[in-house]
């Protein structure tokens, strides 16, 4: 018996090695792979940062679109990669896993930027050169478009599955039943914003200065060559890695519960839930709630449930109180997973108006120029400043005033969707003074407005400390309060957040265009952002953002923690 328990000790219970035998604890795992598969993360946000902070400009100074136009380009593109990250979770959870997942969306990103440093190299693929101040300049056409709508959603499609899979493999590489990995996973885990923030901070400035000064072409091809290097980095890490088998599609799980409930509908609960049906280990049993009540009649065992075959009850017609509680646990996250929507609306502008705003400000140091794209440093230099803060000196505080390591993971939400809100006021104003020194010169023949770039930082700053806060705050909440088996997909519905935050800014962008229009003049989003209001559209999202804050602090007051055994939990 102490043989075997010395044999299980030197191996990961719930992993295979590359081979599929049990993996050896100390051959595979650890913190070396973990580092090989953070290289991919830090290169897919340089490709994707590199690309979506500096877009806007290549859209309306190259391909000479409308502001709003090239606005929601960005946005769609962005909202793409996130809601792709759906695709990638299903895909690795049911048919490839997760180290084939990456593998694969790796190498269609690396085609989707050698793509884009093709199309940004050749003449033909872009509109005749003019200057900015022609108000005859040529749009491009269908065709270029199209092959540049193809390359981005190429990069997307990329960007999507890699997210999905990066953070969950990483942890896959420690066990979280042994004290000394669990704690390994832990740092893993509150370094891994980190090293995202390293990728978008050496994007915003060393890649968008070669976007600006040497060529985007150039830029594009480094982000290729770049993920191509990773790429061959992750793969030398191959028999090195640990393997965690799928349980199957958690989407799957939860058509299933939701099919069973519908069909008893008309049954009725019993008067003691000890008689609702459930097959799960005790030491893996979730404890049945009150919440949700009507799917409780998925585990009512109805005549010929149990008969129909010696494997085991048909999963579309009975399912285990474990599997209806799971579903309910990832039914509790909507209401927060809804209100946090709006932050991301927030960033998408620092990403899009922010970046005009600072293209037509005076931008120089001495003799150098910032690039417009390159104000989101302060963005995220908030973001690494704010995490250090808080590691440092927030938490210790905390701990010795209220006795907790630091804020819960919606007080960090609350302070994110607080500080977003607050900087679409500040934004606001700011707006208000550069319009009114671009209205007290001649626009139409000077190049910039003579007000200098760093009055937006107070707006990048208080946005980005923003996400520092709301980032970390969702990924912490949407791990520890979903189902062991489900964490994939939690991450992924966290991942769509991001997504749809930034299709509202679309949908919100193309509203506010066309409302205010509508009586013939050129309206709060003029293509020209020195002739609108970009002022009032900024107030409309402090208005929203508000709003919206109060909604979320109702919902959170609301919310039913869930509280499992104590254990380390993980990116799964």
């Amino acid at each position: 018996m102490m043989e075997q328990d010395e044999k299980m000790s030197l191996t990961v219970g719930d992993a295979v090695d590359y081979n599929g035998l049990p993996a050896e604890r100390s051959k595979t795992g650890g913190w070396v792979p973990a580092a090989l598969i953070l290289g991919i993360e830090i290169c897919e946000r340089l490709s994707t940062m590199g690309i979506a902070v500096n877009l806007v400009t290549y859209l309306g100074g190259v391909m000479h679109l409308p502001s709003s136009t090239s606005a929601n380009i960005v946005t769609d593109f962005m909202g793409t990669c996130f809601l792709l990250c759906l695709l990638g979770g299903f895909l690795a959870d049911s048919f490839l896993g997760r180290y084939k997942t990456i593998a694969i969306f790796a190498v269609v990103q690396t085609l989707g930027t050698g793509m884009l440093a093709t199309i940004t190299a050749l003449p033909e693929l872009r509109p005749p050169p003019c200057h900015a101040r022609d108000t005859n300049c040529k749009e491009a056409n269908g065709f270029q478009i199209a092959i540049l709508y193809l390359a981005l959603y190429l990069i997307a499609l990329g960007t999507g599955g890699l997210k999905s899979s990066v953070s969950g493999f990483g942890t896959d590489q420690f066990d979280e039943k042994d004290e000394k990995e669990k704690a390994q996973m832990a740092y893993f885990f509150n370094r891994f914003f980190f090293f995202i923030s390293i990728g978008t901070l050496t994007a915003v400035t060393v890649l968008v200065y070669i976007q600006d000064e040497v060529g985007r072409s150039l830029a594009y091809g480094i982000c290729s060559i770049s993920m191509f290097m990773a790429i061959l980095i992750f793969l030398s890490g191959t028999k090195k890695y640990r393997y965690k088998k799928s349980s199957g599609s958690p989407i799957v799980h939860i058509f299933q519960v939701i099919a069973a409930a519908i069909r008893k509908r008309n049954m009725s609960l019993p008067y003691n839930i000890d008689m609702l049906y459930e097959d799960t280990p005790d030491d893996s049993r979730i404890r049945h709630t009150d919440q949700f009540n009507f799917l409780d009649k998925a585990a009512i065992v109805g005549e010929g449930d149990l008969k129909e075959n010696t494997k085991g009850p048909n999963p579309w017609k009975l399912r285990s109180v474990t599997r209806v509680e799971e579903v309910k646990m990832m039914g509790r996250l909507l209401p927060i997973w809804a209100t946090t929507i709006i932050f991301w609306t927030t960033y998408a502008q620092m990403i899009t108006f922010s970046v005009e705003q600072a293209s037509t400000m005076n931008r120089r140091i001495g003799n150098f120029q910032i690039p417009a794209g390159s104000l989101t440093v302060f963005f995220v230099a908030a973001i690494l400043i704010t995490l250090a803060v808080y590691d440092r000196i927030i938490m210790p505080v905390w701990n010795k005033w209220k006795g907790k390591t630091g804020f819960s993971s919606l007080q960090k939400i609350a302070i994110g969707l607080v500080l977003s809100t607050l900087g679409m006021a500040v934004a606001a104003l700011v707006e208000m003074k550069r319009l009114s020194v671009a209205k007290s010169v001649n626009t139409t023949t000077a190049d910039h407005v003579p007000i200098s770039v760093f009055l937006l930082i107070p707006q990048f700053f208080l946005v980005g400390s923003g996400e520092a806060f709301i980032y970390t705050g969702q990924l912490d909440f949407f791990i520890t309060q979903s189902p062991k088996g489900m964490k994939t997909m939690s991450t992924g519905l966290f991942l769509t957040t991001l997504s749809l935050g930034f299709f509202v800014s679309s949908f919100l962008v193309s509203v506010v265009k066309k409302v205010t229009t509508s009586n013939g003049g050129q309206g709060w989003l003029a293509d020209n952002i020195n002739h609108g209001r970009l002022d009032c559209f900024y107030g409309l999202l402090a208005v929203l953002g508000f709003l919206n804050l109060i909604i979320y602090l109702i919902c959170a007051a609301c919310y039913k923690p869930h509280k499992p055994k104590p254990l380390q939990p993980g990116i799964v």
